[in-house]
C-alpha cells in the first residue's frame, strides 16, 4: 500500500477541507509514491517520536498535532522543526496530520472525549453552515430507481443518522436535438419530445459534491444530463466544533470531576466554583475549546470540558455553568486510537504501532 492510498482513506473518513483556516494537515514531508513498510501513530511529532519510528523501522508516522503550522524559510536546524523535516528526510520518513478535520467530524476527537465519559445522545455543540446542497436532476421513471441507487452508493442523501433520503415529483421535460446529438429517446433532428420524468432531489454533503457528480453523468441514460447544484444554508449536524451529551444518570459535581479526572487520565482537573447542582448534560472540546463556552452556556450545559483555560476566561463562566480545564494532551491523547481503528478496519497490510512516548510537554509536581 502507497502513501497515496492512505491519503485518500483519511480523505473519506476526514477530509481535509473540513479543517480550519489556520491549519495545516495533510503529507507534510515525504512522496505519495513510497510503499508504507510500518506506521506509527502519535499525538504529536517530537524528535522522540521520530527516533522510535526509526527504530521500528516505520516509515510513515500519522499524528493528530501538525509538525509544519506555517511555512518555513530554511532548514537549518535552528529549531526542532526543522531538525525533524531535516532527519524525516535524511531516513526516507513520511509525515501525515489529521487534525482540526477530524476535530470537526462526528466521530471525531470529539465522540472519543464522550464515549469515554459514558455520554449519551451525543450531538455537535456548534454545527458549521455553508457545506451543504441539494442536487436537482431529471430522468425518465424506468430509470429513476437504478440512478438513485448509484447515488446512494456514494454517500448522496444522508441526513444525520438516516441513509438513502431523497424526494421525487413528477413532471414533464421538453427537448429538441440538432443533427449532431444522440438522443436517448427520439430523433436526430427531429420534433420537439416530450417526456414523462422523475425529479429527484438528494443532499450532498459539500466534499462529496465532485464524486456525486461524476456518479450521476455516468449512470444517467441521456447524452446531455440536466441537473442542478443549490448551495444550502442549513447546519450540517455531522460537522462542527464540540460535542453535548448526557450522563446516564445526573451526579454530585464533586463525584463527576472525580470522574472526570479518573476516566480521562488527569493529572488535575482545573475547575471554577461549584453551584451546587447535579451534572446531567456534559459539553465538551477536545484541545483548546474556550471559544465555545458560550455555546455550552446556550445548550445550558452543566459543565464545559475543554482544555487551554486562561484565568481572565473562567470569569465567563459567571456561575452559569461549571468549567472543568484538564489539559490539552489530556483531552486529545486517546485521538490515536480513532486512527487505529479506521486503519485497521480498511484491511490495511503494513503493521500499525502505537507510540509508546508521553508527548505532553506540560509536566506536573
Amino acid at each position: 500500500m502507497k502513501i497515496a492510498d492512505i491519503i485518500a482513506l483519511f480523505e473519506e473518513f476526514v477530509p481535509t477541507q473540513y479543517q480550519e483556516s489556520y491549519d495545516n494537515c495533510g503529507l507534510q514531508v515525504g512522496n505519495t509514491n513510497d510503499t508504507i513498510q510500518a506506521a506509527l501513530l502519535s499525538l504529536d511529532i517530537t524528535e522522540e517520536v521520530l527516533d522510535e519510528a526509526i527504530a521500528k523501522a516505520c516509515n510513515l508516522i500519522i499524528a493528530h498535532h501538525p509538525l509544519i503550522f506555517s511555512g518555513l524559510k530554511n532548514l537549518t536546524g535552528r529549531n526542532y522543526v526543522q531538525r525533524i523535516v531535516q532527519k524525516a528526510i535524511k531516513y526516507d520518513i513520511n509525515i501525515l496530520a489529521v487534525h482540526t478535520n477530524l476535530d470537526n467530524m462526528r466521530k471525531g476527537v470529539n465522540e472519543r472525549i464522550a464515549r469515554q465519559l459514558g455520554l449519551q445522545k451525543t450531538q455537535i455543540l456548534a454545527p458549521t453552515s455553508g457545506n451543504l446542497y441539494k442536487l436537482q436532476t431529471f430522468v425518465p421513471h424506468e430509470y429513476s430507481a437504478a440512478l438513485k441507487d448509484a447515488l446512494f452508493s456514494v454517500g448522496a442523501g444522508s441526513i444525520g443518522h438516516y441513509s438513502e433520503c431523497s424526494f421525487s415529483s413528477n413532471g414533464q421535460g421538453t427537448y429538441r436535438g440538432d443533427e449532431a446529438t444522440k438522443p436517448f429517446i427520439g430523433a436526430v433532428g427531429g420534433l420537439r419530445e416530450i417526456v414523462s420524468e422523475e425529479k429527484i432531489e438528494l443532499i450532498v454533503p459539500a466534499h462529496l459534491k465532485n464524486r456525486v457528480e461524476k456518479v450521476l453523468i455516468t449512470n444517467h441514460p441521456y447524452e446531455e444530463v440536466a441537473f442542478d447544484w443549490i448551495a444550502l444554508s442549513n447546519q450540517n449536524k455531522e460537522i462542527g466544533a464540540g460535542m453535548i451529551g448526557e450522563l446516564l444518570e445526573p451526579m454530585d459535581e464533586i463525584d463527576f470531576l472525580k470522574l472526570l479526572k479518573s476516566h480521562m487520565k488527569a493529572q488535575v482537573v482545573r475547575h471554577t466554583a461549584l453551584l451546587g447542582k447535579k451534572i446531567r448534560r456534559v459539553a465538551l472540546c477536545g484541545g483548546s475549546g474556550s471559544f465555545l463556552l458560550k455555546n455550552a452556556i446556550a445548550a445550558k450545559a452543566d459543565v464545559f470540558v475543554s482544555a487551554d483555560f486562561k484565568y481572565h476566561q473562567f470569569f465567563d463562566a459567571e456561575n452559569q455553568i461549571v468549567i472543568a480545564d484538564i489539559g490539552h494532551y489530556e483531552t486529545e491523547q486517546f485521538t490515536v486510537e480513532i486512527f487505529d481503528a479506521l486503519l485497521k478496519k480498511k484491511n490495511i497490510t503494513f503493521a500499525v504501532l502505537l507510540s509508546a512516548l508521553d508527548t505532553n510537554p506540560i509536566k506536573y509536581l
